[in-house]
């Protein structure tokens, strides 16, 4: 999953105005994380994502293993996911860092989407002021799936936040300035509410919890 270091400039240069560090927590995700990741090979293979990071909280299952398997930097955090998540975006390579929920499948076509956001906020020079998250999908249908969508997009609209399984991509510099995540069972959210919704581009493409 992870491009050589070496290769990280050519990558920028060739590819895109930018390139993204995947960082994903994870607490005994083993089978959840293998959609997931196998859903983000093709934005390896395409140069846009430079490197994945697991940012584990103990796991006791085969969570590194499948992790080594994909070639992802494994770090191994405290139970607080807002401390992994900051700690492992300290650590990052890329000027732009995505968060994905383990489970979570993004649609085909989102590295498409995702280059346009990249390109359209680097002309515009929005890069330290807009982030982007993905629509909220369900693995379901019926009244209760809409329900819960119609909650989701109502909440974000009210300044909660957007939903973790949304993901969110923002640049590093921006995320520094924001402080990053904090401690907390509610850490991902609240930095989403800190971004505001009128900073945060919501893409087509949805990011879909299939696996748990």
């Amino acid at each position: 999953m992870n491009a050589p270091r070496e290769d990280y400039t050519a990558l920028r240069e060739e590819c895109s105005p930018a390139v993204i560090s995947v960082i994903i927590p994870t607490l005994d995700d083993e089978r959840s994380l293998v959609p997931t990741l196998a859903a983000l090979v093709a934005g390896a293979a395409d140069g846009l994502i430079v490197e994945a990071i697991i940012a584990d909280g103990g796991s006791t299952d085969g969570t590194e293993a499948v992790a080594d398997i994909a070639g992802c930097r494994f770090y191994k955090g405290p139970a607080d996911t807002g401390t992994r998540l900051a700690a492992a975006a300290a650590a990052s390579k890329a000027p732009w860092l995505m968060f994905v929920r383990p489970g979570v499948v993004l649609d085909e076509g989102w590295i498409r989407e995702v280059r346009s956001f990249l390109d359209q906020v680097a002309r515009r020079g929005e890069a330290d002021r807009r982030a982007a998250a993905f629509a909220l999908g369900i693995d379901d249908y019926g009244l209760a799936a809409k329900a819960r969508l119609a909650q989701a997009r109502l909440g974000f609209l009210l300044g909660r936040g957007a939903e973790p399984g949304q993901g969110l991509l923002v640049s590093r510099d921006h995320y520094r300035a924001l402080g990053g995540h904090g401690p907390g069972p509610q850490s991902e959210m609240a930095l989403t509410r800190r971004l505001g919704p009128g900073r945060i581009v919501t893409l087509r493409s949805r990011a879909t919890q299939i696996a748990r």
